[in-house]
Order: structure tokens, then C-alpha cells, then sequence
């Protein structure tokens, strides 16, 4: 369940409880008059299935509670109460399946803003990257998947498709683009100093790499399970099932084949980095082409598995 807790002016407090009375699989309502300071006005709780959640906060939206109060929602870890157990059983469909799209959109958000943070993590993932490419190294490249935080701006240029807006796409996409171009322009001055001091060498590149030369020779595989794991990542996001996120990190070669693309370009050889620049964008594409339409799937059945959760 979700715990909603609300702040409305005076005068619309008693059309917002109707609203939440009238909601199937509400519970634990609470109304505070006058409660509020800034914005002025009365605090309205209540916890509400997650099913539900959607339609209740599309309903709220009515009452432009987003301008003149505020609508704010938090996952509930635990609930002793016969209330909350009947409103789950009475609400439509299961949680799991439900999306509650605000939630979402406010979970990529902060992943999907081009900030120093995450132009940090993202270069020093491919940094880590370059080290196991240039060793051959499988246990490096791993690691490096998974400190790369790529996965955020996907999500959210997803979300951003399905929803309709174009800000949150551009926002998302510029994220993506330049975090990218950061890393690997940093990467190749990295390569560029560690060649220097003799731990990084054109010989080591060149050699067969029977661990990492999958990184620079893209095939129907790296689609295929690309597009497996931006399924399994936008379902990961959606059910607030986060610990699938690693998972989903460890499986694409973005960051690896980002980070063999500037070492590659550092040596010249620009073979294995257009290699290297297709399975990064066969990548990338595999996840958002998997991530939107499971998104789109995901609505889909929902709107027509679900009645409507609030009595006329």
C-alpha cells in the first residue's frame, strides 16, 4: 500500500474526502482542519492499495492540488490493520501489475538529470571498463556494468515516450547523450596516461581477448539481450522491484563498449571502435525499443483488466 498525504485549502477539504471515501481500496482516513502553514490549509491522510493509486491521484489532480497544495505519496513497508487488508482485497488486480505513472516519472528523475554526480559514476564506469578490456579482464567489466548509470536516462526517456513529454525526453536524452560523450572523451585521455606510464599498451587491445572481444563484434545477440533486459528493467521499476535493476546492469554492454570505443580510438584503431560505437547503439536502442513497449503493454492491460476504482 501507499500512505497519500494531502494539503487543501479549506474550501475543497470536503470534495477531496468524497472523493477518497468513494475510492476502492482507500483506508485510514484522516483529515487535520487547518493543520497546514505553508501552503495554508487542512492536511488529508490516508492509505490507499496500490492498484487504486493511479486513479485516486488522477482524481486529486482534479482539484489543481498540485498548485494550490500538495499531493505527496510513500511506499508503506508495513500495515497491521484489517482496513488495509480488505481495501487490498477489494481493489482491482494485483499491485504488482499496477504502475503508478507519477511515482514513476519522479523515480527517474533524479537518473535521468544531467548532473556532476552522474557524469561522475558514468565516467568512472567506463574508466573501470577500459581497464578490463585492455586485461581482458570479465570480472572488471562486470563490475564496471554495474556501477554504470545509464539505466536511469533510459527509463526515463521511456516513461517520457509514453507519457507524452517532450521536456522529460529531451531532458532524459541529454543525460544519456552527453554523459556518454563525457566519459569517453575522459576515457581516452585516461587511456592516453596510462599508456604513458606503461600499463596500458596497443599489443594488449590487438590481442584476442577471448573474455571482451564480444564487446567490439555486435551480432543479433546483443539486440536480443538488450531488449530481454529493458523488459526486465522497466518491470524492475514499475513493481518497485529495484534489486532487478543489477541484474539488468550486468546484463548490456553499454558502458564496456563505450569504454572500448575511446581506447580503441586512442590507438587508432578505428575498426574495433566503430565495433565498440554499434553494440553501444544497438544496445541502447534494444532497451528503449523493449522499455517503451513493455511501458505501453503494461498500460494497456491495465486500463482494460481494472474497473474503475472510484464509485460514481
Amino acid at each position: 500500500m501507499l500512505h497519500l498525504r494531502l494539503i487543501t485549502p479549506a474550501e475543497k477539504t470536503d470534495a477531496v474526502v468524497r472523493v477518497i471515501e468513494k475510492t476502492v481500496g482507500a483506508t485510514h482516513l484522516v483529515v487535520l482542519p487547518g493543520a497546514a502553514r505553508d501552503p495554508a490549509g487542512d492536511v488529508v491522510m490516508c492509505d490507499v492499495a496500490r492498484e487504486a493509486t493511479d486513479e485516486l491521484i488522477d482524481a486529486l489532480r482534479v482539484f489543481d492540488l498540485d498548485e494550490c497544495g500538495s499531493i505527496t505519496a510513500e511506499n508503506i513497508d508495513l500495515t497491521l490493520s484489517r482496513h488495509a487488508e480488505k481495501a487490498e482485497r477489494d481493489a482491482p488486480g494485483e499491485a504488482a501489475d499496477a504502475v503508478v505513472w507519477d511515482q514513476l516519472t519522479e523515480a527517474t528523475h533524479e537518473e535521468s538529470t544531467l548532473s556532476v554526480t552522474y557524469l561522475v559514476f558514468i565516467t568512472l564506469a567506463t574508466m573501470i571498463a577500459a581497464c578490463g578490456v585492455v586485461l581482458d579482464n570479465a570480472i572488471l567489466i562486470v563490475g564496471a556494468m554495474a556501477v554504470g548509470p545509464e539505466f536511469g536516462p533510459l527509463a526515463g526517456f521511456c516513461t517520457a515516450l509514453v507519457q507524452r513529454r517532450p521536456r522529460l525526453a529531451l531532458r532524459s536524452l541529454t543525460a544519456l547523450l552527453a554523459g556518454f560523450a563525457v566519459a569517453m572523451v575522459v576515457t581516452v585521455g585516461f587511456s592516453y596516461f596510462m599508456d604513458a606510464v606503461d600499463l596500458f599498451s596497443e599489443q594488449a587491445l590487438k590481442a584476442e581477448r577471448p573474455n571482451t572481444n564480444f564487446i567490439y563484434r555486435p551480432d543479433w545477440f546483443s539486440f536480443v539481450v538488450a531488449v530481454l533486459a529493458g523488459c526486465a528493467g522497466t518491470l524492475s521499476l514499475t513493481s518497485a522491484k529495484s534489486g532487478a535493476l543489477v541484474g539488468v546492469a550486468i546484463s548490456v554492454t553499454t558502458v564496456p563498449a563505450a569504454a572500448n570505443a575511446a581506447v580503441a580510438f586512442s590507438y587508432d584503431q578505428y575498426r574495433q571502435a566503430w565495433g565498440s560505437s554499434e553494440q553501444l547503439l544497438l544496445n541502447l536502442l534494444g532497451i528503449i525499443l523493449a522499455g517503451t513497449l513493455t511501458l505501453l503493454v503494461q498500460k494497456a492491460l491495465w486500463s482494460k483488466k481494472v474497473r474503475r476504482t472510484i464509485a460514481p
